[in-house]
C-alpha cells in the first residue's frame, strides 16, 4: 500500500514510512506541491495511492466523487514529524486494514 502525503505533511516522513508503507511519496517530491487538489486526486487515483492529509479538502472530494483514491485524514492539528510518525506506528494495523477494505473510502486518525 502506497501513501501520498499532502503538502501539509512533512516530506521527511516518506523515508520514515518506507518500511510499513513501501512506495509512498510526497506531493513535493513528485512536483505536485503547487498542483490543484483535482490534479493531486487524479494522480493518486491513476497511481494507486492513498492520500494522507491534514485538511478536509480531500475528504470533501471523496464524498462527492467516491473512491479511489482513498483518504487518510489526520485530525491532529499542528504536530511534529515525530508525533505524526508515532501516530502512524500506533495505527499501522488499522491503516493496512483500511487499505484492503473495499467498503471504506476515508479513515480519520486522531
Amino acid at each position: 500500500m502506497k501513501l501520498l502525503l499532502d503538502q501539509n505533511i512533512s516530506r521527511k516522513l516518506v523515508k520514515k514510512l518506507e518500511v510499513p508503507f513501501p512506495g509512498s511519496n510526497h506531493v513535493y517530491l513528485l512536483g505536485l506541491h503547487t498542483a490543484s487538489d483535482e490534479k493531486v486526486w487524479n494522480y493518486a487515483k491513476e497511481n494507486e495511492y492513498i492520500i494522507v492529509t491534514q485538511d478536509s479538502d480531500f475528504y470533501d472530494r471523496s464524498l462527492i466523487y467516491g473512491y479511489p483514491p482513498k483518504v487518510i485524514w489526520l485530525r491532529i492539528g499542528n504536530a511534529s514529524i515525530k508525533n505524526i510518525e508515532e501516530l502512524f506506528t500506533k495505527h499501522t494495523d488499522n491503516i493496512i486494514h483500511f487499505g484492503s477494505d473495499s467498503s471504506l473510502g476515508c479513515i480519520e486518525i486522531y
